[in-house]
Parts: structure tokens; C-alpha cells; sequence
């Protein structure tokens, strides 16, 4: 028998709630050993683990997995995956909260830790200053080297300050994985109503490739998407 995990309080933010529900999850399903779920699912014990620690919201592949281990249903439990990471998004950073480290760990920083989010500075106004100049940029590196932390912690911010040009602010700035079904985001790729760009970043691109098995979905997410770059669409 493994060791007991550390109990987590739901009313401690959207990452401690949804680990908690997802610890519900596997009591449901006779509590399996975490390497029994493993070797169903192809990850390690650990990562598996981890997922339901609380510490960080678990990327999607990994929750899919768990949730695939626990006989759960998966287009369910990305629909709460993405609430969560929707929520993470729009959580304001509290104010003078000195007992809070800046360090973030592996866990990505957020909007609401632009503040936190130092020495990136140069490359996050190099990244502004290209998607304003194409209406399509590409942000590709290695896995693990804060792709997602520069895109939400650093460039989201920018955009949704006034333009240094005009004044003007964003209609909407919206981000989003494509997860299993890309096009149950078939809406944001849609302008927002008013003056101003609607930004729009897709973050964890790859899961266009490695989650979403129908082709016909993942071309339709495609051609929804190049459309979106006119300024007429």
C-alpha cells in the first residue's frame, strides 16, 4: 500500500479543487495503486501522482490519462480541465501577499503573475512586437522551457495594455488548448464584438496532433483558424 496523500482543502483556489475532485475520482474507482494505473496508461506512477497533488494544474494529456486509468469519462473531465485552466487565467494575483513566493516551481505562471515574471523582458517585447506585425506567429521551443509562462505571464499582459500607437485596447484577448475536440472552441475563433484586435493564442498547439484522433476535426479547427487571421473575418 502506497503512502497516504496529503489532504487538500477544496475552498483553497481552482488547482486544490480540482485535484480534490479528482482524488474523488479514483475512490470511485475501488482507490487503484497508483502503478496499477500506470501501467494501464502508459505514465509513471509519479506523474500520475503528482496530478492529484494540488500543486499545479496537471497538463492535459496527463489528466486525460488519469481520468482514462479511472474509468472516467474524459470529454468530461477536459470540459472541467479547461473551466480550470480558464479560471487560473482570469484569477487576479492577490495584493501584498507577502507569504507567497515568486518562485513558481514547474507550475506556469499566469496574468495574474506578470509582476513575478523577471528576466524575460527582451524576448517577451520581441514577441509583442511580431504578432503585432503578422497576423499568424508561431512561439516553438523545447519542451519544459516556459513557452506557456512567456505567452500568459508575459504576453498576454502587453496585449491587453493600450497600444503604444493608437491608444487602443484589444476587443478580447483569448487563449485556449485544443484538447480532444478543438472545435467545441469553434466560438473564440470568432471576432469579439467592438473596436480593437481579438488576440487569440492556442497554447499546447501540439495537442491538435497528439489528442484529437478525428481528421476531419482537426482540419475544420485549421481552416477556422487561418480564416481568423483576415481582419475581415
Amino acid at each position: 500500500m502506497g503512502r497516504p496523500e496529503n489532504p487538500i482543502d477544496p475552498q483553497d483556489g481552482p488547482v486544490p479543487r480540482f485535484a480534490y475532485e479528482l482524488r474523488k475520482l479514483r475512490v470511485e474507482a475501488g482507490t487503484p495503486a497508483y502503478r496499477a494505473m500506470a501501467r494501464r496508461v502508459g505514465y509513471s506512477a509519479a506523474t500520475l501522482s503528482q496530478a492529484a497533488a494540488g500543486e499545479r494544474l496537471p497538463t492535459l494529456p496527463v489528466l486525460l490519462a488519469y481520468v482514462r486509468a479511472c474509468h472516467g469519462d474524459t470529454e468530461e473531465w477536459q470540459h472541467r480541465w479547461e473551466q480550470t485552466d480558464a479560471d487560473l487565467t482570469r484569477q487576479p494575483r492577490p495584493q501584498n501577499d507577502d507569504a507567497d513566493p515568486p518562485y513558481r516551481g514547474l507550475a506556469r505562471f499566469e496574468p495574474g503573475d506578470a509582476e513575478l515574471f523577471f528576466g524575460r523582458d527582451e524576448l517577451t517585447a520581441q514577441l509583442a512586437k511580431a504578432v503585432r506585425r503578422h497576423r499568424v506567429s508561431a512561439l516553438v521551443g523545447a519542451s519544459g522551457s516556459g513557452k506557456s509562462s512567456l505567452l500568459r505571464a508575459g504576453l498576454i499582459p502587453r496585449l491587453r495594455a493600450p497600444d503604444e500607437a493608437d491608444g487602443q485596447t484589444p476587443a478580447a484577448v483569448r487563449i485556449l488548448t485544443p484538447g480532444l475536440h478543438p472545435m467545441t472552441h469553434g466560438e473564440r475563433l470568432q471576432p469579439a464584438p467592438g473596436p480593437g484586435e481579438t488576440w487569440l493564442l492556442v497554447d499546447q498547439f501540439e495537442e491538435l496532433f497528439t489528442l484529437c484522433t478525428d481528421d476531419a476535426e482537426r482540419s475544420a479547427f485549421l481552416d477556422h483558424l487561418l480564416a481568423a487571421r483576415h481582419e475581415a473575418s
